[in-house]
């Protein structure tokens, strides 16, 4: 299979993939080895644009450089804590004033 045959065979494979958005997708092919590459909304998706890639005859291997970029503006990290605390004091389960909140990059 040519490397334009196998290219054009992996985009028909990502627009039948309900799961992906195959406009978000870049597909190129070079003897056997595909690589995908653009944005995409969830790690999901990244997943299962993968996966329909594999399905495809002639697929030797997947070089797979997309990007998850959450829909969302990014949120800062006080704001991150504020919200986890209130939804500690929320919850009866949780000792009053035994658990910290430490809010880095992102992550709580």
């Amino acid at each position: 299979m040519s490397d334009k045959s196998l290219q054009q065979a992996v985009l028909d494979e990502l627009e039948w993939e309900p799961s992906v958005n195959a406009a978000h997708i870049g597909v190129t092919a070079k003897d056997g080895v595909v690589t995908l590459s653009g944005d995409v909304k969830s790690y999901a998706e990244k997943w299962a644009a993968e996966r329909a890639t594999r399905r495809v005859y002639g697929v030797k291997g997947v070089a797979e450089e997309i990007n998850v970029r959450y829909p969302f503006d990014k949120v800062d990290d006080t704001d991150i804590a504020q919200n986890a605390v209130q939804a500690l004091s929320l919850d009866v389960e949780v000792p009053t004033n035994k658990v910290t909140v430490k809010v880095e990059g992102g992550w709580v």
